[in-house]
C-alpha cells in the first residue's frame, strides 16, 4: 500500500531552536481511505463481541456499583502509572479507607483527580441538560484532572498557548513536536466535528482514530496522555458501546508500552492507520475478555466468602454489614467500620475481628495501633497488572 499523507510540518522556533511541528490531517484517514477488510474484519468482530460479553457480565453482577467502583479505580491507577506515578491500587484504597481529606502524596492525588475527572465527565454526559462530548467538556474535565497537582500551574482546563514537545531534553532533540498554538483552534474544531460526524467506519474503530488524533494534537501543556485514555472511555459510553466504564485499556497500553508508542509514531510517519487499528482492536478484545472473566471470578469469590461469613460462629449483624461493604472498600480499619456502620468503636472492632476469624480479612500493618485489614483474596485478583515494576526492569 502506498503510504498515505497524514499531515504537514511547520517550521517553528521554540526556546531559540527551529523545529518541525506536526499538524495532523483531519479524520478520517484519506488517500487511501481506511478500509476494514482482511484480518481487520476478524479483529473488529472479536472486539465487538468481547464488549457485548463484558456488558452482559456487568448486567449479571448483582452489585454493579462495587464492580464499577473497582474497575474505575484500577483504570485510574494504571493510566497514572503510564505517566510515571508510583501509586498502586492498594495505596489508593488505603487512602480512601483512612478517610483523610488530603492525599498523603502527589502520586495518590493525581490518581484521585483522574477519578474526579471521570466522574465529572460521565455526570455531564449522562445529564440531559449537561454538555455533549465536546472540547468544552474535555477542557472542564482536564481542570478536574490537574486540580492542585504537579502541572496544575500549566493552564489546567485551558488549551495551551505555548509550544510543547515530547521526549528529548530540549526542543531540538525532541522525539515529537505537536502543532504550534496558532493551529490548535482549527485542528480541535475538526477533531470535535469528527466525534459527531456521520461516518461509515464502525464506532469502535473511530474511537481508536480519535485517540491517536488527540495524542497528535496534544492540546494541553500537561495531562494529555491521561485525557487521551479518558477520551476512549467517554467515547465508548457516548456511542453506547458500553453503558458503564468497565473497560480499562490502560492495562493493555501499560503491558505493551513500547508497541503502543511505536504504533502511534507509525501513524504519523508512515500513515499506518491499519497497524494502529489492529493493535487497538486487539487491546479492546483482550482487556474486555479479561474484565469479563474477572467479573465472574470476583462475584464467585464474594459469594463464597459471604457463605463462609454467615456460617462462622463469631459472625454478628455488624460483621455481615461490614462484609457487604468490602467489595467497594477492600481495605478497612476500625475507624472506617465505626463510621460506615454507624456503631461504637468496640462494636466495629468486634465486626473486624469476626471477619478476620472467618478468614476474610487479613491484618497488614503488624502494628498494635492504627491497624488496617485487607480483603486479601479479593484484592489479589483485582490488583493484577497494577503492581509497580521493579527498579531496572524494562
Amino acid at each position: 500500500m502506498k503510504p498515505r499523507k497524514t499531515g504537514t510540518y511547520e517550521r517553528t522556533t521554540v526556546s531559540g531552536e527551529v523545529v518541525a511541528a506536526f499538524l495532523p490531517a483531519p479524520l478520517p484517514p484519506a488517500r487511501p481511505r481506511l478500509a476494514i477488510e482482511g484480518p481487520l474484519v476478524g479483529r473488529l468482530r472479536a472486539a465487538e463481541q468481547a464488549l457485548v460479553r463484558l456488558e452482559v457480565a456487568g448486567e449479571m453482577v448483582p452489585s454493579l456499583d462495587w464492580f464499577i467502583y473497582a474497575f474505575v479505580r484500577k483504570e485510574a491507577v494504571l493510566s497514572s502509572q503510564i505517566e510515571g506515578t508510583q501509586a498502586t491500587l492498594v495505596d489508593l484504597l488505603t487512602f480512601e479507607a483512612d478517610g483523610e481529606e488530603s492525599p498523603a502524596n502527589a502520586d495518590i492525588e493525581e490518581v484521585c483527580n483522574y477519578l474526579d475527572a471521570l466522574r465529572f465527565a460521565r455526570a455531564r454526559l449522562g445529564n440531559p441538560r449537561g454538555l455533549p462530548l465536546t472540547m468544552r467538556l474535555l477542557n472542564e474535565s482536564h481542570a478536574h484532572l490537574m486540580q492542585g497537582v504537579r502541572g496544575a500551574n500549566k493552564r489546567a482546563g485551558e488549551i495551551r498557548r505555548t509550544q510543547n514537545w515530547i521526549g528529548g531534553t530540549r526542543p531540538g532533540t525532541a522525539a515529537f513536536v505537536p502543532p504550534p498554538p496558532h493551529a490548535l483552534g482549527k485542528l480541535l474544531s475538526a477533531f470535535e466535528k469528527y466525534i459527531h460526524a456521520d461516518d461509515a467506519l464502525p464506532h469502535l474503530v473511530r474511537a481508536g482514530l480519535l485517540h491517536v488524533q488527540f495524542e497528535a494534537i496534544h492540546p494541553y501543556l500537561d495531562g494529555n496522555g491521561r485525557m487521551g485514555r479518558l477520551l476512549v472511555t467517554l467515547l465508548l459510553e457516548h456511542w453506547a458501546l458500553l453503558t458503564k466504564p468497565l473497560l480499562y485499556l490502560s492495562l493493555f497500553f501499560k503491558r505493551h508500552r513500547d508497541d503502543y508508542y511505536e504504533r502511534l509514531g507509525a501513524v504519523r510517519t508512515r500513515g499506518d492507520w491499519e497497524g494502529w487499528t489492529d493493535f487497538f482492536l486487539e487491546g479492546v478484545a483482550t482487556i474486555a475478555d479479561e474484565a469479563t472473566a474477572s467479573a465472574r471470578e470476583l462475584f464467585a469469590l464474594v459469594s463464597e466468602d459471604r457463605t463462609r461469613v454467615l456460617g462462622d460462629s463469631g459472625t454478628s449483624i455488624a460483621a455481615v454489614r461490614l462484609f457487604e461493604l468490602l467489595p467497594r472498600h477492600p481495605v478497612v480499619s476500625v475507624a472506617f467500620a465505626t463510621t460506615h456502620l454507624n456503631v461504637s468503636k468496640p462494636t466495629a472492632g468486634r465486626a473486624v475481628g469476626a471477619l478476620e476469624h472467618a478468614g476474610v480479612l487479613v491484618e497488614t500493618t503488624g502494628k498494635k495501633r492504627d491497624r488496617s485489614w485487607v480483603y486479601e483474596r479479593y484484592l489479589d485478583r483485582l490488583r493484577v497488572g497494577t503492581e509497580l515494576e521493579a527498579p531496572g526492569r524494562p
